[in-house]
């Protein structure tokens, strides 16, 4: 884990801020119990690059004019057509405390099961947990590749360290094996 080195942002107008982002800058807001609510800015390469490390929900360090902390990203605001970072939130949190946070369910396989014309339909794409911002996983990975069609996973299905807890109701259903056509059916009831 890099550490991320936060400028502090005392401008506040949507021009200042509109100026900063053409010279690739990204604005954000870090907040916790020791430093309140501060207004920082970071270079877009930089935060990119560590957002690819450690994802959207992960865990940095930071050094806010001298101030070194943890923080974990509460929110990454994208624009709609470039994908390019717009404001970022991030939430002081202690490393070795226990935190309450989302992750992203992903999974492997997928290429499996389409070769058997059967999809992965998701109701849920992430889980709550409980761990220490130094144990948050980047995703919590499941294996599909030997699903069958009507095979139902629940959050219990999901493997992780013992330094991890789901909160979620373990009996919650998050993702289900249909054929293609089911889902192509069910989009076209929607319209």
């Amino acid at each position: 884990m890099n550490e991320l080195v936060l400028n502090k942002r005392l401008n506040k107008t949507a021009n200042e801020v509109k100026q900063k982002r053409r010279e690739g800058k990204v604005p954000g807001v870090v907040y916790g119990k020791k430093l309140g609510s501060l207004m920082f800015e970071i270079g877009e390469m930089e935060l990119v690059e560590e957002l690819s490390k450690s994802g959207e929900h992960g865990v940095l360090r930071f050094d806010l004019d001298g101030y070194n902390g943890t923080a974990i990203i509460k929110e990454v605001q994208k624009d709609p057509i470039s994908h390019k970072v717009m404001h970022i939130d991030l939430k002081e949190v202690s490393r070795y405390g226990e935190l309450q946070t989302e992750v992203p369910i992903k999974f492997q396989g997928k290429e499996f099961l389409s070769k058997k014309g059967i999809v992965i339909q998701n109701q849920k794409d992430s889980v709550k947990v409980s761990c220490t911002a130094q144990n948050i996983p980047k995703a919590i990975m499941l294996d599909v590749s030997n699903a069958k069609l009507g095979s139902v996973y629940k959050l219990s299905d999901l493997e992780v360290g013992s330094e991890i807890s789901i909160i979620d109701n373990l009996s919650t259903v998050f993702a289900s094996v249909v054929t293609r056509q089911f889902i192509a059916t069910e989009n076209s009831d929607e319209e």
